[in-house]
């Protein structure tokens, strides 16, 4: 008995589409794994010395001074890794707050279950601290997403709130919020855009403070390779962080006075 040649034309096709659709899937996870990797991150940042601790844990990285009363729980952006965020916050650190970086479950938080995992992370960070008198809660990308779901949900936790590099929020409505909040952005930023950042602007506090980096983009806010539709930055990564620290640390130094 002669067997049938299924080998046609539209077979074949399929066949090479299926291996397309592959191939293309590789390539995208490839370039999206190798742009949120951590460049430049100096080592000694993620080694303790004599003003600061440095604890790695599962669910955060700890920059802490030997005592302190206020601090910052910083939630990382999606993909980031925490060790990318050292050399914009450990400085902080060294001028006497506690820094706490939150992970995010499996790096993008892709479930909202995940999403969830990282907001209590943040809470027990809290709740570990009671000798912590004022909070000042911050984020990058879905980090300040989180973080205004925090503010939306814990408000009698939060002294104080900064967004960076984030159009968040954009369903829930914040402009109630009578801590102090600030919003760092940069205009050359192809994931929060300056237009979309601004449309958003009635969801948040009238006295909210807009502080607009020129020059900056998304993935200068931290240490990592780079993000699919960012734009190109003109001024350094040093300059971007620096003036997005001097923002934390003046609403550190003044939130719950």
């Amino acid at each position: 008995m002669t067997e049938k040649n299924t080998d046609t034309p539209k077979s074949r096709f399929r066949t090479w589409r299926r291996r397309g659709f592959i191939a293309w899937g590789i390539f995208v996870s490839v370039y999206l794994f190798s742009g949120y990797r951590t460049v430049d991150v100096d080592g000694d940042l993620l080694i303790s010395d004599a003003t600061v601790s440095v604890t790695e844990r599962t669910e955060a990285l700890l920059f802490t001074p030997d005592r302190f009363d206020t601090a910052l729980v910083f939630v990382c952006g999606s993909g980031v890794s925490s060790h990318a965020y050292a050399p914009l916050l450990r400085p902080i650190a060294a001028q006497g707050y506690g820094v706490f970086i939150i992970k995010l479950p499996y790096r993008f938080a892709a479930l909202e279950s995940h999403k969830s995992q990282a907001i209590e992370r943040a809470m027990q960070a809290v709740a570990k601290h009671p000798e912590v008198t004022t909070w000042v809660f911050s984020g990058h990308s879905l980090g300040g997403a989180l973080t205004c779901r925090i503010a939306r949900d814990y408000p009698d936790r939060v002294s104080g709130l900064v967004l960076v590099g984030t159009t968040h929020p954009k369903r829930d409505d914040l402009s109630a919020l009578t801590m102090p909040v600030a919003k760092v952005y940069g205009s050359l930023d192809g994931i929060a855009p300056p237009g979309k950042v601004n449309a958003n602007r009635h969801l948040l506090p009238d006295a909210t403070d807009y502080i607009l980096i020129e020059g900056g983009n998304h993935s200068q806010f931290g240490h990592y390779a780079g993000q699919f539709l960012d734009g190109t930055a003109t001024i350094a990564r040093r300059e971007q962080q620096s003036q997005t620290r001097s923002v934390l640390l003046e609403m550190l130094a003044t939130a719950g006075k």
